[in-house]
Formats: C-alpha cells, sequence, structure tokens
C-alpha cells in the first residue's frame, strides 16, 4: 500500500521525529509506522493532501484512546506551520474528541463533538464530520490489520460503528472496513 509522497509531508515527518515518534511504541512497530500506515491508507482510497496530513499526524495530540501526546495543543500554532491549517484542524478534532461522549450521534446529520481539552460542545460541520470519519477508519483498520487480538476482539464492534457512519464514508473507505473488519467465513 505505498503511495506517492504527500505534498507537505516532510515536515510533518521532521515535527513527529523531533518529537519521539519513532520511540513510542503502538501496534504494529512504533507510533510513528502507525501514523505513516494511516496516511498511505487515506492516499489508496484517494484522499486530498490535506487529510492525508492529518493522517500522517492525527495522535500529535494525543488522543481519547492513546493519551501519549507528542505536543500540547497549546501548540497548535507549531503543527498549523507544519501541515497547514485545514489539516490541523481535522488532528485537532481527532484528538479532542470525547469519543464517549460523541460516538453515540455521530450517525446523525449536525453531530455535535464533545472536545475532551475544553469541555466544549460543538457542531463541525458536514465536511470536517467526513474528514473525522475517514482518519477514524483508516486509524482503527490499521490496529485491526496489525493486531489480529484487536480484530478479533474489536472488530464487530467497529464494523457496526462504521456501518452506522457509512453515509460519511468514502466507498473506498467503507469497502475497507467492511475487507477488514468483515468476520472470517466459517
Amino acid at each position: 500500500m505505498t503511495a506517492a509522497p504527500c505534498p507537505g509531508a516532510g515536515r510533518a515527518l521532521d515535527l513527529l521525529v523531533r518529537a519521539g515518534a519513532q520511540d513510542l511504541p503502538h501496534p504494529g512497530g512504533t507510533l510513528l509506522a502507525h501514523l505513516r500506515r494511516v496516511e498511505e491508507r487515506l492516499a489508496s482510497w484517494g484522499a486530498r493532501p490535506a487529510l492525508r496530513l492529518a493522517g500522517l499526524c492525527h495522535a500529535v495530540y494525543g488522543t481519547d484512546g492513546f493519551p501519549t501526546a507528542l505536543l500540547s495543543p497549546r501548540r497548535r500554532p507549531e503543527l498549523v506551520a507544519a501541515v497547514g491549517a485545514e489539516a490541523e484542524s481535522v488532528v485537532y478534532l481527532y484528538g479532542a474528541c470525547d469519543r464517549k461522549a460523541t460516538y453515540p450521534h455521530l450517525d446523525r446529520a449536525g453531530a455535535v463533538f464533545h472536545d475532551r481539552f475544553t469541555g466544549r460542545a460543538g457542531a463541525p460541520g458536514p465536511a470536517l464530520c467526513r474528514d473525522f470519519a475517514e482518519l477514524s477508519a483508516a486509524n482503527e483498520l490499521d490496529l485491526a490489520h496489525e493486531d489480529p487480538a484487536f480484530r478479533t476482539a474489536a472488530g464487530p464492534q467497529l464494523l457496526a460503528f462504521f456501518t452506522g457512519i457509512r453515509h460519511l464514508l468514502s466507498p473506498a473507505a467503507w469497502q475497507d472496513c467492511r475487507t477488514v473488519l468483515a468476520p472470517p467465513a466459517a
């Protein structure tokens, strides 16, 4: 699944290496390896450069499922300088999302996101919701691909979740969800 380099990826990779992403263990190797695979998966789905850059940096502020942050959200301007404002806004939404409060309502138009950093809630709009869904799928599918135990334990719930937000996913992302998360044939 090797894609052509994403424009702007060099600055993002420099920031990730300076922050130590290559030293953090993560399913499938290191956090840096995971981030690169997520970006490549998004590329394979035809994602635009800003979303690919967001995929490359999606865990910079930590996430609700991966608490280790490479940068504090107070340092958002540094990520904006590396990847641009559009990609950084996707990274922030992904990192800030309080999943327990947000996921049950993500299938609805005007979904409200709960920010775990600020405690605020707001509706980011349809385009940002689609980006969030694509990035979420790319992240979870990488984990499921790299860790069979994770796929066995979480695969059915993830498939149900992505089925519920299928309208937010590109056809390529949805097909990949079905392929990676489908239960094994009996």
